[in-house]
């Protein structure tokens, strides 16, 4: 109903513009809103407001202009000018009934819209470095990240879905050296274990699956691990310097190319742990770009040379700085250490700058809270890179802190060890993971009851939710049962018997979702949708208590068993945008 409204405003404008009476040159776009009191109409636009800047008179008198040229448009009952020029619609019940019929019309495209218009946007989500499991932040970021590519790609833009693996650097080093040291301690070569190392129990089973492949290969030089190291921290020592001191001694004793046996053997491992885990949650990646892939293909190097070229970049004390100060970060940061490595920031440079090489006009990074100072750099290295940095979006996905009982949970105690997602949807499922994690707005911190999310009451969003599909369902198998006509075709709906108040609020809510979709993927939103469903399933449930829907009078009851069809279809369609499965037993 708003895009028919907006589309009665167009027109008008249209006319003013060809008439000569408009100079904004289509800067004002025509839309209108849904009124928030119903004694100002259903939609009410304040573009009037808007043109008044450029044309320099009154917006009422600008108003009055607009209505005139307003074409007849039926559904619409009344157009009336208010306070110092919004435009008022006032919808008839026609209107809000044919939402029926454009609901099983267009099944599971109701929602979906071309706002997009065919824009290439990446959304690159989770891309936790596969140093362990996936904890329940991560979860957060997944769940969210997913939804918003659903949404994006309802909208009408061309998504793709990434996960970065951060699989260079130092804590992949730790990773191998963590796996190794593990592997030594199998054959009864004790080493003391670095305080900086991985200490979760999967370090284990990975150490014993490189056993099983490798035999004692690895085990070269192994006495000589301890010998002539710095103090470690239980010595007074700096834990760091200890670590990377017996990385370098496990290069040397193992050689490059068995070293990067190690390392791979460790990634490789925890990679596909967190891939069927994101897919066992309902999370598919279309790509997976390496890292490491940045270095062998060169993208580093024309970064960097591109920096250089650009006189962002200069050298002192040996190493390679990019001027980031003068794109607004508090310091300068280094690109290329003294050694001829490059930083992680500069992979990060890289990275980014070849996503808008591959033709990306929007780039969405989803971050986690404690990368939330990371993002004027990044957009700063773009912008010296000849980038547009509004270009790129960073939602920056907040803590998750689990609860029982009122009272702060941990659902594994075991040391090195963390809540993971997967133990987590084992207590609680997949759907009612997705949903709760998506029922905030990222940006806020959230508080996951788990004592809420496996009861079975109407106080579980996700319970109330999806009963509300089950219940529908039942209805119209009830029907079937009966020998009722459950599956009328749209143009045979005679929606004009839906006028009870409880109905013509349904009618409303559902006439609402493209609007909602639209809303949420523009805003980066999902929350929004999860909002829009509860109030889907609150009407409904209030109508189902309020009237009989298998009544004798079949006109009545074949537009009632409609509408049921109708509700069930949209909350369907968002719960599908979620992630989160439309039961039709419960």
């Amino acid at each position: 109903m708003k895009s028919l409204v907006d589309e009665m405003l167009a027109q008008a404008l249209d006319a003013l513009r060809a008439e000569g009476a408009l100079c904004d040159e289509g800067k004002v776009k025509a839309q209108a809103e849904r009124s928030r009191d119903e004694r100002h109409g259903d939609f009410a636009s304040s573009v009037a407001l808007s043109l008044a800047r450029f044309m320099k008179r009154k917006p009422r008198e600008i108003a009055e202009q607009i209505v005139a040229r307003l074409p007849q448009v039926e559904g619409v009952s009344k157009i009336e000018i208010a306070g110092p020029g919004f435009i008022n619609f006032f919808l008839d019940k026609s209107a809000r009934q044919s939402v029926v019929g454009t609901v099983l019309a267009q099944g599971a495209g109701f929602g979906r819209s071309d706002v997009g218009a065919g824009e290439s946007v990446q959304v690159e989500f989770v891309s936790a470095t596969p140093t362990g499991p996936l904890h329940v932040g991560h979860g957060r970021g997944a769940a969210y990240g997913a939804a918003l590519a659903n949404l994006l790609q309802a909208a009408g833009f061309r998504v793709q879905r990434e996960y970065y693996v951060n699989d260079a650097g130092r804590q992949m080093d730790i990773l191998a050296l963590s796996v190794w040291l593990r592997y030594l301690e199998i054959f009864g070569e004790v080493v003391p274990f670095p305080a900086s190392a991985y200490q979760g129990a999967y370090i284990r089973t990975i150490a014993d699956e490189l056993r099983q492949q490798q035999g004692e290969s690895l085990l070269l030089g192994a006495a000589g691990v301890s010998r002539d190291l710095p103090a470690d921290e239980a010595n007074g020592g700096n834990k760091e310097v200890y670590v990377d001191a017996v990385i370098a001694r496990m290069r040397e004793l193992l050689g490059e190319n068995k070293f990067r046996l190690v390392l791979f053997a460790g990634r490789d491992a925890l990679l596909n742990d967190i891939r069927t885990d994101l897919e066992e949650f309902g999370v598919v990646f279309d790509r997976w770009y390496s890292e490491r892939s940045l270095l062998d293909s060169g993208a580093i190097d024309r970064a960097v040379k591109t920096l250089r070229q650009a006189g962002h970049a200069y050298e002192k004390d040996g190493a390679l700085w990019f001027q980031s100060t003068s794109f607004g970060d508090d310091k300068d940061r280094v690109v290329i250490r003294e050694n001829g490595v490059p930083t992680y920031f500069a992979s990060d440079i890289a990275y980014h700058m070849e996503k808008f090489e591959r033709g990306f006009s929007r780039i969405i990074d989803v971050w986690g809270a404690d990368h939330h100072g990371y993002v004027a750099r990044v957009k700063g290295a773009l912008a010296a890179l000849g980038k547009d940095p509004d270009a790129f979006e960073v939602p920056i996905v907040q803590m998750v802190h689990l609860y029982r009982g009122g009272e702060k949970a941990f659902m594994s105690t075991r040391k090195g060890e963390f809540v993971t997602l997967r133990e987590l949807r084992r207590e609680v499922g997949n759907d009612v993971a997705r949903f709760f994690y998506i029922m905030r707005r990222c940006g806020q911190h959230l508080d996951f009851d788990l004592d809420l999310a496996k009861s079975q009451s109407n106080d579980n969003p996700v319970y109330y939710l999806q009963y509300a599909h089950a219940r529908i369902c039942s209805v119209l198998r009830q029907s079937k049962e009966r020998g009722y006509q459950i599956d009328t075709v749209p143009e045979e709906v005679d929606s004009s018997r839906l006028v009870q108040e409880q109905e013509q609020e349904l009618l409303t809510t559902l006439s609402r979702f493209p609007e909602v979709v639209e809303a949420a993927a523009l805003a980066r939103e999902p929350h929004q949708v999860a909002f829009y469903l509860r109030q889907v399933a609150n009407d409904f449930h209030a109508y189902y208590n309020a009237h009989q829907f298998l009544v004798d009078k079949e006109a009545l009851r074949t537009a009632r068993l409609a509408l049921n069809r109708a509700t069930r279809q949209v909350l369907a369609n968002g719960l599908d945008l979620l992630g989160v499965h439309a039961p039709e037993m419960m």
